[in-house]
């Protein structure tokens, strides 16, 4: 039996493309860096969405980015008001995936623990 695709996976799906035009096109804040959008998770009540988004660069970069997308908030659930057809627009909260940078942290350490056995290795030879 196939598996059933939910109203909130849809809605989660319109909601990432809308928003992320409407941050390409419509925000001029300078605080937004360059964002990207991850998955957009919404409440099976259509009352929250919770939006995931990754920042290049790291540190200040991050909590601009972060800070500005808090204070758009409003205007961009406004503008999916309008460009959706939804009775209930989802409340939108933004939260950084720090995935990618964990990923990558690992990647560095783990190359270098496969450098220093193939020194360690050869030393012995």
């Amino acid at each position: 039996m196939p598996r059933e695709y939910s109203r909130t996976l849809r809605v989660g799906e319109q909601i990432h493309r809308e928003l992320a035009e409407l941050i390409r096109t419509e925000l001029k804040d300078p605080g937004i860096g360059m964002v990207t959008l991850g998955d957009v998770e919404v409440s099976k009540d259509l009352a929250y969405a919770r939006v995931y988004y990754t920042v290049l660069g790291e540190g200040e970069a991050v909590q601009t980015t972060g800070a500005a997308l808090r204070r758009a908030a409003g205007f961009l659930r406004r503008e999916l008001g309008r460009r959706m057809r939804l009775r209930i627009v989802p409340e939108l909260r933004f939260v950084y995936d720090d995935s990618q940078a964990r990923g990558d942290r690992l990647d560095a350490l783990i190359a270098e623990a496969v450098r220093e056995d193939r020194e360690r290795h050869s030393d012995e030879d």
